[in-house]
């Protein structure tokens, strides 16, 4: 088990470990979950904590307990945050939940928009690799998304200009590519109507339509940017979630 660390309430922490064997299929739906009890003992804290542990799961719609049977991994629509994602790939190799798969729509050197060459830190008009995708889950479209790296990454890691999926995900690709190792990321989130193209994409049909538009700008040790990832999810589908302490 990881060891418990005092920046966060231990029963969050509990949780969000569970949440993650979810998100990355280690845990699927219909299997049960640790018991209080075994939470209790595998984290050495007290049963109150393993049953906070245990409804805040509940609460975000992750699990459901049945009287006299224990607590089950409930069918739910797949989680859609970068984090997860990272979390399978370093821990199974992949970055897709069961159910849910990707196609490359294109893969081309193009000259950066300007609010792409800022977030790269590169010069106006500089080339850069642009992977545009559709996720699917087994209900349809759940995601388009455009990933943009800096041209220079053409020749050191040329599948990026191949419309292929990259099993293990572009990040650990490049990572493996180039040696710079990824350390954090920064999201920005905002609504907006959908264009026609991400409206046809999404299969959403007569317009117009709400959608959130997800910025995601990954960074190596040295605090240089890797990727710059715009993401593009449907309405009314849950895309992300966050616990956190409020004393």
């Amino acid at each position: 088990m990881p060891e418990l660390r005092h920046v966060e309430p231990k029963y969050l922490q509990i949780a969000n470990h569970i949440r993650d064997q979810i998100n990355n299929g280690t845990l699927r739906p219909g299997d049960e979950v640790p018991s209080e009890r075994q939470i209790a003992a595998d984290w050495s804290v007290a049963r109150p904590t393993a049953a906070r542990a245990l409804e805040a799961l509940r609460n975000q719609g992750l699990v459901e307990s049945r009287q006299g049977a224990g607590t089950f991994v409930k069918d739910q629509p797949t989680a859609r945050r970068a984090r997860e994602r990272y979390v399978r790939s370093r821990q199974i190799g992949r970055i897709y939940a069961p159910g849910e798969y990707a196609v490359i729509v294109s893969a081309e050197l193009v000259e950066a928009p300007e609010h792409v060459a800022e977030a790269l830190r590169l010069a106006s008009g500089e080339q850069v690799i642009r992977r545009q995708r559709v996720t699917h889950s087994e209900d349809g479209p759940v995601e388009s998304s455009v990933s943009w790296l800096s041209g220079e990454l053409a020749e050191t890691a040329p599948l990026l200009l191949v419309k292929d999926r990259i099993k293990i995900g572009t990040i650990a690709y490049v990572e493996n590519a180039t040696g710079r190792t990824a350390e954090y990321a920064s999201d920005r989130v905002a609504a907006r109507l959908a264009t026609d193209e991400e409206a046809a994409e999404l299969e959403l049909g007569e317009g117009p339509h709400a959608v959130l538009n997800y910025r995601h700008t990954v960074y190596d040790t040295q605090g240089g940017p890797i990727e710059f990832a715009e993401s593009v999810y449907p309405p009314d589908r849950w895309t992300f979630e966050q616990d956190y302490s409020v004393r």
